[in-house]
């Protein structure tokens, strides 16, 4: 398995470990919806690298989910999330783990949050397995 390969399998291990932390934390009513939307954010933001990484596509150190998407655009890849969702959870990055602000979030729930995550979980293994089929046909 090439290089790229390896970083894409240790990418999709490390949104599993978000995954994991925000179905724990949705399940918690006490938990602030910054917290979850972070660990979502974060989650996605590893999926989109999978699949950077899978397709050989160089990029810099970012957490903006619009223009993880766009590299992959540029390829030819589209993300299975809509611009508008990947606007909604871009300030979960940073902004907001560190600030009092209010989400604002219209129409996003937890679950709908689950669900997010768990279709770009879904894509970025399938990019994953068929790069790793593809390379073992090669």
């Amino acid at each position: 398995m090439t290089p790229q390969l390896e970083e894409a399998k240790a990418m999709l291990r490390r949104a599993d470990r978000d995954i994991a932390a925000l179905t724990v934390l949705c399940n918690s009513a006490e938990i602030h919806l910054s917290i979850i939307c972070f660990h979502a954010q974060q989650a996605i933001e590893k999926c989109f690298k999978t699949a950077l990484f899978c397709h050989f596509i160089e990029f810099r150190r970012t957490h903006d989910l619009q223009r993880l998407a766009d590299l992959l655009s540029e390829r030819g890849v589209q993300v299975p999330l809509s611009p508008d969702q990947l606007a909604a959870l871009n300030p979960c990055a940073v902004l907001l783990r560190y600030d009092d602000a209010e989400i604002e979030m219209e129409n996003v729930n937890r679950t709908e949050l689950i669900q997010m995550v768990n279709t770009a979980r879904a894509w970025a293994e399938g990019v994953f397995l068929a790069t790793v089929s593809t390379e073992a046909d090669s």
